[in-house]
């Protein structure tokens, strides 16, 4: 059973949905609880055969949800119960504690753990480690971080790098024909695109912040930000006070990110901050040329110079230069592209993600192997 606060459309949210679909494929029995009262990819789910339950949390500590996950778990008879993020880790623990014949409890760390700056979530995650067999980072710049500060013991770390379903995002003329037509772009503007939350710590703004420089030597390009989020209104208002907003595409939050982004040209990733992206992973599936930021899991991912460029986190003048470059030479996009093509098939696919949580599974549960044996 897989444990996560929300199903809506996000990184986080779609690795999940794509490990379980390929793990209830492989023939493990699968569920999915969600804390909170989301839709999102739930239909996706229930038509791949998957049970989801919708815990209802709508409030701290909320007592009932942690009853439904212990009911939820009994009845379905989990024998791991697979924790996603820092709240649903302690709601699992507690919703399991004396429970007879407890199941396995793991959990995965998706992201650098900002949100473990608030003492109280510290405290709350602390205590459900020592319930939690083992615990998933995603990337080693994750795991360095969570082990070398002390948060979690070295002994129940792994590494499981992300994975997606590849061959969902492959590049092709038709596909790249249709997006344009869908976003409603010229076959001959030039477009750098975005996908994620509007949110500060993806910083949109410094990419907006570019566009006025980046027109002067490229009249035909085009900013497309698939997302949406809290600060849309700022980064509208930041566009129109730089008199670029005939040339930025608020798509908005979209559940078919798969077709539209092989309209781009360049893939731009500015990020303050990273576990191990799955917009990242996507835009390699997509055959793009990619400039990120050098932070969290993103040199994982990105080697500069073959299969992306990296840019210091925050450096107008660096993301400038970078995506100047790429816009410039169509010779190095396709490089690029063909690199992190390759490198994403041989890493990052969902089979190897599958595969990999499937020995994760095993070094926690020890010599319980049936809890992770296909039906």
């Amino acid at each position: 059973m897989h444990i996560l606060e929300s199903l809506d459309h996000g990184g986080l949210e779609r690795v999940v949905t794509d490990l379980a679909i390929a793990q209830r494929r492989y023939g493990h029995d699968v569920s999915v609880l969600c804390l909170h009262r989301t839709e999102g990819y739930k239909a996706e789910l229930l038509k791949h055969g998957i049970d989801v339950v919708i815990a209802g949390k709508s409030r701290p500590f909320d007592v009932p949800a942690l009853r439904c996950i212990r009911r939820s778990v009994a009845e379905r008879r989990a024998e791991i119960v697979h924790a996603h993020s820092f709240v649903p880790n302690y709601y699992a623990a507690t919703a399991m504690f004396g429970m007879p014949g407890r199941p396995t409890l793991v959990g995965t760390c998706h992201d650098m753990g900002t949100r473990l700056s608030s003492r109280k979530l510290g405290l709350f995650y602390g205590w459900s480690l020592h319930r939690t067999a083992g615990v998933a980072m995603v990337g080693r710049q994750v795991h360095d971080r969570f082990v070398g500060d002390g948060i979690v013991p070295a002994a129940k770390a792994s590494t499981v790098l992300n994975g997606i379903p590849v061959e969902r995002f492959r590049w092709s003329p038709e596909r790249r024909a249709e997006a344009r037509r869908t976003l409603g772009i010229g076959p001959d503007e030039l477009v750098v695109g975005a996908v994620g939350r509007l949110v500060a710590l993806k910083n949109h703004r410094l990419l907006i912040a570019q566009l006025p420089a980046l027109l002067q030597a490229h009249p035909q390009l085009r900013l497309v930000l698939i997302g949406s989020g809290p600060l849309e209104e700022e980064l509208r208002e930041e566009a129109r006070k730089l008199g670029v907003t005939h040339k930025v595409l608020f798509a908005g939050q979209r559940s078919d990110v798969a077709q539209l982004t092989p309209a781009f040209d360049v893939f731009a990733m500015p990020s303050l901050t990273e576990g191990v992206s799955i917009a990242l992973l996507e835009a390699c599936a997509t055959r793009l040329p990619i400039v990120a930021t050098r932070v969290g899991g993103n040199p994982e991912i990105i080697s500069d110079g073959e299969t992306g460029l990296l840019v210091p986190p925050a450096d107008g003048p660096a993301l400038q230069q970078a995506l100047s470059r790429l816009l410039s030479d169509a010779v190095l996009r396709e490089r690029l592209a063909s690199g992190a093509s390759a490198w994403v098939h041989a890493n990052a696919s969902i089979e190897t993600l599958r595969s990999a949580y499937d020995r994760f599974y095993a070094k926690a549960v020890g010599p319980n192997l049936s809890a992770i044996q296909p039906a």
